[in-house]
């Protein structure tokens, strides 16, 4: 699993400097295909050394496709829908993690091996969608001149970009521990059991889809992304608050689900508009690249920091300091707002 997260970390930085390069387009019908057929080769693997080099590899291939991805909505989104754009990206990504995980229980229960060879396939099928849906002939590649060049900055020379993604991965960090420490904490303190956790779970994926684009659609371009963002961020450090502060029921996580995926949707989608106002065509795929490259990152740190609390201090201390820090990290965003409003130049560009 950490060879895994590695090549996602170096396959988000690759894909962000391919995307720049070569454009969203191929790259994710490239990125499609390795994945699909490396889905299937690792099936075969049965020695550490070889299941750890595949999943490397294929952890590469996969994730040099959400820089590409990111950068090709920002494509096809206007400045008015590109934050609807991104929730819609959410939206089909809840309802693939819901479906998925319940094919992949059903497939394991017969073979595990089919695992691979489905995840391989659809990963190949997408890619046959895309060439098909969505004709090659209808992508304009970036244009570099010397103008462009001139006014592209790099995503790892923009101080303010630079504080952001910072921020974002100490939420992140917080917010993985939901699918992490959360149902751990559900069975061993609450002894809730495992359907009721289950529905606790899926709760989260329902309520993005049934309210997300809704919310959005009314909030996008009324204030700045940043507020949205502080806003969601304490919301969900509230959520895990009150994990020390409710009785221990099924309605207590409930309502802590309910606070959390609420944040959520505040923060998520307008974390996307915020990073998207501030690239070209020419610099998005760099953008992107450490964007993606914070959530990675979040997902390999997230276990091991909520373990090692828990170690120390138990789930009690976990649930303040995860408050703490998404008080911290909403207070940054509100501060880096604010340093915004005051520079006339980067108010406008945003």
């Amino acid at each position: 699993m950490g060879l895994f997260g590695l090549g996602s970390i170096l396959g988000a930085f690759g894909g962000g400097k391919l995307t720049d390069k070569i454009g969203f387009y191929d790259l994710q019908i490239g990125a499609l295909f390795s994945g699909g057929v490396l889905f299937i080769i690792l099936g075969f693997q049965h020695t550490f050394i070889t299941l750890g080099a595949g999943a490397f590899v294929l952890s590469l291939c996969n994730e040099s496709f959400r820089p590409a991805n990111s950068a090709a909505i920002a494509y096809y989104s206007s400045a008015e829908n590109k934050t609807r754009s991104y929730s819609l990206n959410r939206l089909a990504i809840n309802l693939g993690w819901a479906f998925g995980g319940a094919l992949g229980g059903f497939l394991a229960s017969f073979n595990y091996h089919l695992l691979f060879w489905v995840d391989g396939c659809t990963n190949m099928f997408a890619a046959i969608l895309l060439l098909r849906l969505i004709p090659r002939s209808g992508i304009l590649k970036p244009v570099k001149n010397a103008e462009t060049k001139t006014n592209a900055t790099s995503a790892y020379k923009d101080t303010i970009y630079l504080i952001f993604i910072g921020l974002i991965t100490l939420f992140a960090i917080c917010f993985f521990q939901l699918f992490t420490m959360q149902p751990l904490f559900y069975k061993t303190m609450w002894q809730l059991n495992e359907r009721v956790i289950g529905a606790l779970m899926a709760l989260n994926g329902i309520l993005i889809v049934m309210i997300e684009m809704i919310l959005i659609h009314r909030l996008e371009g009324r204030r700045h992304p940043l507020n949205y963002i502080s806003f969601g961020v304490i919301l969900v450090g509230f959520g895990f608050v009150l994990l020390n502060v409710l009785p221990h029921s099924s309605l207590s996580g409930l309502a802590v689900i309910v606070f959390i995926t609420l944040g959520e949707i505040m923060a998520m989608p307008f974390t996307n508009s915020f990073w998207i106002a501030r690239t070209t065509e020419n610099n998005r795929g760099e953008y992107a690249a450490l964007y993606s490259m914070s959530w990675s990152a979040a997902q390999i740190l997230a276990p091991t920091v909520g373990s090692l609390i828990i170690v120390g201090g138990g789930f009690a201390l976990l649930w303040w300091i995860l408050g703490g820090v998404c008080l911290v990290a909403a207070i940054g965003f509100s501060v880096l707002y604010r340093y915004l409003k005051a520079n006339t130049k980067d108010v406008l560009e945003l």
